[in-house]
């Protein structure tokens, strides 16, 4: 089965061309991204209108491309598959209505994916692939959930973010260190450079009993010590920015790990699977490769490039949910969106 994958939900185009014959490794064969990001980067964040426009003059030439480093024709992809949320919704109409269109006019089926189970499935691409079932983290953008997983659609939500996500609270930081946008990564350089016991931040909801997330509270006590810094005079901020850094990163990944590893305790899994845009973070491998070494416990991630949003994830999804669930597929070509689609509910 060959599938063409397209990822169209905010600020990235991405498309991609899966093989998967229901057995051993799926492969990707080809793949093509490009990032808006320093399209947007003078306005400090994503502009909707601008994403969705931007989405239209990309697609069809990022198909034309993947398809020619595959050196597969059109005619011959067996599927194609779009994000159908959640996500900015002009962006996911875009990538929805190119994949419909393309299916109708080819006479192949499609089917819209959830983009966070996109994520959840891509160490599937990877070098080391996971096994049913597993323990997911969920840290993308402005998710972070703990999933149990027993296989393709068979999620079980422990726990979720209830204000702003990990993501969030790294951009939101970044953001109030000056280091604009995309601010996570730039964040995480920094705080390489900083001591991340130089400031006592505080790990919401650490000790709740409970699976949940908020780092709102992260965001306030980060904004509460710049304008610390700032009043002590000119230069101390400048001078404290790689600590402040650090001990932000430090806050966040201390509750990520320590709620995956009650989450481990909790269901008895042996096996996490990390997924999504922080997953990426060097900080969180670390400790989570540690701490599952002292557990016995592996921990599987994506390919860092398939960490970020990306048309791979989306046709690796297609393929595995399609194998169990071929009626999943639409062959009317009529189409909608889920800007909020809760990943548990997709069945």
């Amino acid at each position: 089965m060959l599938v063409l994958g397209i990822e169209s939900s905010c600020d990235e185009t991405g498309v991609a061309l899966v093989e998967y014959f229901g057995q051993g490794t799926p492969r990707l064969l080809a793949d093509a991204l490009h990032s808006q990001v320093a399209m947007h980067q003078a306005y400090g964040g994503v502009v909707p209108e601008l994403a969705s426009r931007d989405h239209i003059r990309r697609v069809l030439p990022l198909t034309k491309t993947v398809l020619s480093q595959a050196g597969c024709a059109l005619a011959a992809i067996d599927c194609i598959a779009f994000t159908r949320g959640p996500g900015l919704a002009g962006a996911l109409l875009v990538g929805a209505g190119v994949a419909c269109a393309l299916g109708a006019a080819l006479g192949k089926p499609v089917i819209g994916i959830h983009h966070l189970e996109g994520h959840l499935l891509s160490p599937f691409l990877s070098a080391d692939p996971p096994a049913f079932p597993f323990l997911a983290l969920l840290v993308s953008g402005g998710h972070t959930q703990l999933m149990h997983v027993t296989d393709v659609g068979q999620y079980e939500l422990l726990g979720e973010s209830i204000d702003d996500a990990a993501g969030e609270a790294f951009d939101k930081s970044a953001k109030l260190l000056g280091l604009g946008y995309p601010g996570g990564p730039a964040l995480a350089q920094l705080a390489e450079q900083g001591n991340a016991t130089a400031f006592a931040l505080p790990r919401p909801l650490l000790h709740s009993g409970n699976l949940d997330f908020s780092f709102a509270g992260l965001k306030t006590a980060v904004l509460t010590q710049v304008r610390k810094l700032e009043a002590q005079g000119p230069g101390v901020l400048e001078a404290a920015r790689a600590d402040v850094a650090a001990s932000a990163q430090a806050a966040i990944t201390e509750v990520l790990v320590k709620k995956s590893l009650a989450a481990l305790q909790q269901t008895g899994l042996q096996r996490m699977v990390v997924a999504g845009g922080v997953g990426a973070n060097r900080s969180l491998r670390q400790q989570l490769n540690a701490a599952g070494a002292k557990r016995g416990v592996r921990v599987h991630y994506p390919e860092l490039h398939l960490c970020t949003d990306n048309g791979a994830m989306i046709a690796l999804a297609a393929a595995l949910r399609l194998q169990s669930q071929p009626g999943l597929a639409n062959t009317t070509y009529a189409f909608d969106v889920k800007p909020r689609w809760p990943l548990e509910q997709i069945g």
